[in-house]
């Protein structure tokens, strides 16, 4: 009993601590277009902490998806029709797509070739995109457009110069993601995720069809990974071909190791420590990255369960 009201507890206090970030940040030396970022990032090494923490499978190729949910939502809006819902659904809808069909290819592949071919694929797309001068705008990037206010009919959002609005915005689809989340992981279809990730042979010789649910794992991370990529350029009003390199697989996966990887709410930690410490490190070294590698060695080898891991053994004490 104790443990569930110390688990609402925490929960409540999360999410007040997100609702009420524009309102707060400043005074600790932040800003709203800060906590907008830590909202898609932190979905996006959730989305990967799906497949990682909850499945025990590693891929090094998310940004592949992050990076095609970008790019469909901006060229959806510079080349088909200016509106930020559509340009949402079809950058979702094009990482999602890739994913199922990647997905069935590599399906059977465990531990280290797994994570190679996936990185494979994503430099795939990463060069398709940087050599496709003139629809992706190349090295460049995609310029000359940007996200539109929201027309509901009896009012319009305008999400392009109010940054708290904007904020909210990506707040709903996070929750939305986070509340997607939870009841798969709570399903059964979660707890044989959950029992391929402990011992994959028993849970084959259980008759689960692991390959399947691997497949739907992988397919579902990308989905919500699709949506951070989306949220991202909208939030940018910019994308190039950075947002499919294998290197922002990387970070999704520092940030998921971070704040504790089988933890639901550790990937949020780690992208709140990352982007924090990446915007405050980088305006006074370009060596930025150093810092928050040797940190992340540090967490590794001394707080193997990440910073929650931490944070619950202080609890329990």
């Amino acid at each position: 009993m104790g443990q569930i009201n110390n688990k609402l507890a925490a929960n409540a206090i999360v999410w007040l601590l997100l609702l009420t970030a524009p309102f707060w940040m400043h005074w600790v030396g932040g800003y709203t277009e800060l906590g907008s970022r830590v909202l898609v990032m932190a979905l996006a090494a959730m989305a990967l902490n799906f497949l990682l923490g909850f499945t025990g499978v590693l891929s090094f190729g998310h940004a592949a998806y992050f990076g095609l949910g970008a790019y469909g939502a901006a060229m959806t809006i510079k080349y088909l029709v200016p509106s930020t819902p559509l340009a949402i659904l079809v950058g979702v809808l094009v990482g999602t797509a890739a994913a199922a069909i990647i997905g069935t290819l590599i399906v059977k592949l465990r531990g280290v070739y797994f994570a190679m071919v996936t990185i494979a694929f994503g430099q795939v797309f990463y060069f398709i995109t940087f050599r496709w001068n003139t629809v992706t705008g190349g090295d460049d990037g995609l310029t000359n457009w940007t996200r539109v206010p929201i027309d509901l009919g009896f009012t319009k959002l305008d999400i392009l110069h109010n940054p708290e609005l904007f904020y909210y915005f990506i707040l709903f689809f996070f929750a939305l993601s986070v509340a997607l989340m939870t009841i798969l992981l709570r399903s059964p279809f979660g707890r044989t995720l959950l029992a391929i990730r402990e011992n994959e042979r028993r849970a084959r010789f259980l008759g689960i069809p692991v390959e399947r649910h691997i497949w739907l794992s992988f397919t579902i991370s990308c989905f919500f990974v699709s949506i951070a990529g989306a949220l991202y350029a909208l939030l940018n009003n910019f994308v190039d071909p950075r947002a499919l390199y294998w290197g922002l697989s990387g970070n999704f996966v520092i940030m998921a190791v971070l704040g504790g990887m089988r933890s639901f709410w550790g990937p949020l930690v780690g992208a709140v420590i990352f982007v924090v410490l990446q915007d405050y490190v980088s305006s006074m070294t370009q060596n930025w990255e150093s810092f928050i590698g040797l940190l992340f060695v540090l967490i590794v080898l001394f707080f193997p369960r990440g910073v929650l891991g931490i944070v619950r053994r202080k609890v329990a004490s």
